[in-house]
């Protein structure tokens, strides 16, 4: 009987649990077709809370909370078309069938881009005699959409001083709340507003007293990638001492707008789409979005859809690649109507020493600056907690609560990098007495070093440094070391040099749009940080500064944007793509020993699969010579190539006036500034035929002559060869064939460069030879 009441319960259970589950509701995106709306309805909010009505789940415990205007939390109307609302699953069924749905997104979690990283200083590849940059954009009244984690306004950073009055046509808001008021927007910060529905859908309603429910930026990341778009020049700007300088953004004649998207939890699709919907509807130029949530198909990616929109209003979006390197085919963000930015390094090193008791030295990293300094004629034990084994120990990664402080009591400790935090891990060395840390990479880091403001004086070092560290602990009972730190030292050679965390291409959802687009410095970039978090944003960091350094592809996103905002601030008419394919045309592949440039991860030379067009060069930008133009209608063709149904399609139709008019006789035709061909598996003599047209914005009487790079595998032909313009805006078609000779088991990589005496506008080619199936 026990057992017959046992499996009776258990069946219950499993009922409620699966009925709770079908009635349980989360966020889903609705996209609704904006021309379908019956005239019965006044409005657009109308029409969708009838459709959600008309999809209410009738259980008991629906019907107690089932007041669709409660489900409905965001309705989106500008980049995008449709609602966010609360659905249970039965109900979500039923709206897919409903006339006038055009496609439903599941809400998605997103990520900020940051390492907290930083191992390389400074903020202006740009250096600038004349301020020429300042003074034209001065006459122009450029916006950059920032979709972060907010903003620090009494920063530095956006004074206003100077500036003009903000724009007529700006139709953007001052969003107050918890610590933000009306006078913190001002002629620098034009608009503030926060987007936290979705978020509160999936976590619970936001703690007001442990984040800010207001465009106050609580955790630093938004100020940093604000101010480092368009942030004005302050003088002596520095962390601790290190980087002293002055600091300013990409762009800093143009106005920000703060759109507060991301809180402690993450980031999240619904409120994100509503961000890119309200930005442009305000009157935004250009998107700076440094988040990403992984890869899926085109019209499954809500955010790329809202970007297809933002770009059909005219508005540059700039996302960055991610930190997933360097592992291949790690990116995110890759619709080619999206810049995506990969992260390099700059000339600039925060070296640290190690000296060890045998008398051998050795260089590393660090920002550590405090009252605890060890002293240089002094050796302090040496102790590493692991072994020789290569199965990972949780006390070598100094884990809390792993380390005996009787053992690590007045000692340095060495801790492998993993799982948890680098600074972290100097805080639990602190905590159980010791003196000082020696942070080794592993082979996920190789030889990549990356400098932290440390808690303790620490020291990072690379794998083989630190594999040889350890091994001298190992053999010696008697192991000694001391650390010291150097400051800064400028004019590292070579750099730049392609930051190994910085996501790597190839697209695998088409290999023939090469991704990522450009790199940008990305590792140690010093900007406006909150002041309300420590430089390392540990809550046991009670250091407050005003400038922080960090590393990630967030960094290097901003920098993309804010010279978009240059050149569109010179350009008023470019559109989107003319503004990426002059950064792109423009981009340089060798570092300055005039040598290719290199992957931090493994030393060699990159690929485009690892820098794209190349580093970005912001005065190359401004002038380019050509450009590759693509209209909306282009990239809807491209989709159209893309093996996507009808209704698929009707993701980014957004009514039914765009349809395929097949004007692309394949995806490599598309007008993108990169090319890439690739070769299925056929007889030796293939040839592929790609077509391109470039829009001539220099000199009205202009020629140009081709130079292409030889291949191995394969023969490169361009017809024609020589580009003669008679005005300016002229545009001129070629065509590029590739034909087979040898078959290569890796692909292969080149560029096409169109020269005329002045300007030397490049493509990067990608050639890939499919293999066997």
């Amino acid at each position: 009987m026990e057992k017959m009441s046992c499996i009776l319960a258990c069946f219950l259970l499993s009922i409620v649990l699966s009925t709770n589950a079908e009635f349980t509701k989360k966020t889903y995106i609705i996209q609704m077709d904006h021309s379908a709306k019956p005239d019965i309805f006044s409005n657009h909010l109308e029409w969708y809370s009838s459709k959600v009505k008309s999809v209410l789940s009738r259980s008991v415990e629906s019907d107690i909370d089932n007041n669709e205007e409660e489900r409905i939390i965001y309705s989106y109307n500008t980049a995008f078309h449709g609602m966010a609302a609360k659905l249970s699953q039965e109900e979500v069924k039923k709206l897919e069938s409903e006339a006038g749905v055009v496609a439903i997104f599941p809400e998605t979690k997103y990520e900020l881009h940051t390492t907290r990283s930083p191992y390389f200083l400074g903020l202006e590849p740009i250096q600038s005699s004349n301020n020429s940059f300042s003074e034209k954009l001065v006459n122009h009244d450029v916006i950059v959409g920032v979709l972060d984690t907010g903003v620090w306004p009494e920063s530095e950073s956006f004074n206003d001083a100077g500036m003009k009055p903000v724009p007529s046509h700006w139709k953007g808001a001052c969003e107050t709340g918890r610590g933000f008021r009306n006078h913190h927007c001002n002629k620098k910060i034009v608009g503030a507003r926060i987007f936290y529905h979705g978020y509160e859908a999936a976590t619970g309603k936001i703690d007001e007293q442990a984040d800010y429910k207001s465009p106050r930026d609580q955790d630093g990341h938004g100020t940093h990638t604000a101010a480092t778009v368009a942030g004005s020049p302050v003088r002596g700007a520095n962390l601790l001492g290190y980087a002293y300088g002055t600091a300013r953004g990409m762009a800093p004649g143009a106005r920000i707008a703060a759109y507060k998207v991301c809180w402690t939890g993450g980031c999240f699709s619904s409120d994100i789409l509503s961000a890119v919907d309200t930005a442009v509807a305000d009157g935004v130029n250009v998107l700076s979005i440094s988040l990403g949530g992984g890869v899926s198909s085109y019209n499954h990616d809500s955010l790329a859809v809202a970007a297809f929109g933002a770009m059909e209003k005219g508005v540059f979006v700039s996302c960055s690649a991610g930190n997933s390197g360097p592992d291949p085919v790690s990116l995110t963000n890759v619709s080619p109507w999206i810049t995506t930015v990969g992260a390099s390094t700059m000339d600039r090193d925060f070296p640290a020493d190690v000296s060890l008791g045998n008398g051998r030295k050795i260089i590393g990293t660090s920002l550590y600056k405090g009252k605890s300094m060890l002293s240089t004629r002094k050796q302090y034990p040496l102790v590493y907690m692991g072994g020789n084994s290569s199965s990972p120990d949780p006390r070598s990664l100094c884990l809390e609560g792993t380390l005996d402080r009787r053992v690590v009591t007045g000692k340095i400790v060495i801790c492998d990098r993993g799982i948890s935090p680098r600074v972290q891990k100097g805080q639990v060395v602190k905590n159980a007495g010791g003196v000082g840390m020696i942070l080794t990479n592993t082979a996920a880091n190789g030889e990549e070093l990356v400098a932290d403001c440390h808690l303790l004086p620490a020291v990072a070092v690379g794998e083989k440094e630190g594999k040889e560290i350890k091994q001298y602990v190992l053999t010696n009972k008697k192991a000694s070391a001391t650390l010291a730190f150097l400051n800064t030292r400028l004019g590292i050679k070579p750099s730049p040099i392609v930051a190994a965390f910085s996501s790597r291409g190839p697209n695998f959802l088409t290999l023939e749009i090469l991704k990522p687009d450009i790199v940008a410095p990305g590792v140690n970039i010093l900007a406006a940080w909150s002041g309300v978090t420590g430089p390392s944003s540990l809550s046991t960091d009670h250091r407050r500064v005003k400038f922080n350094i960090l590393s990630g592809t967030s960094m290097s996103c901003p920098h993309v944007s804010g010279i978009a905002a240059l050149i569109k601030a010179k350009h008023p008419d470019w559109s989107p793509a003319a503004i990426k394919s002059a950064i792109m045309t423009t981009a340089y592949v060798h570092d300055n020993t005039i040598k290719p440039l290199r992957d931090a991860s493994s030393a060699e030379i990159s690929t485009p699969y690892d820098h794209g067009a190349g580093h970005i060069n912001p005065r190359k930008a401004l002038d380019p010579g050509l450009v590759y133009d693509i209209a909306p209608q282009d990239y809807f063709e491209f989709l159209c190539t893309q093996k996507l149904s009808p209704s698929e399609l009707g993701v980014f139709a957004k009514n039914s006036n765009r349809i395929c008019k097949h004007t692309l006789a394949s995806v490599g035709d598309l007008n993108y500034p990169a090319i890439s061909v690739v070769f299925p598996e056929k007889i030796t003599g293939s040839v592929s035929t790609v077509h391109r047209t470039v829009t001539n914005v220099g000199p009205a009487v202009s020629k140009y002559h081709v130079i292409v790079t030889p291949f191995k595998g394969t023969v490169v032909k361009v017809e024609p060869n020589t580009l003669n313009f008679t005005r300016k805006y002229q545009k001129l078609s070629y065509k590029i064939s590739f034909k087979v000779t040898t078959r290569q088991s890796e692909p292969e990589f080149g560029g096409l460069v169109w020269k005329d005496g002045v300007h030397k506008v490049r493509s990067p080619i990608v050639i890939t030879y499919l293999p066997p199936m």
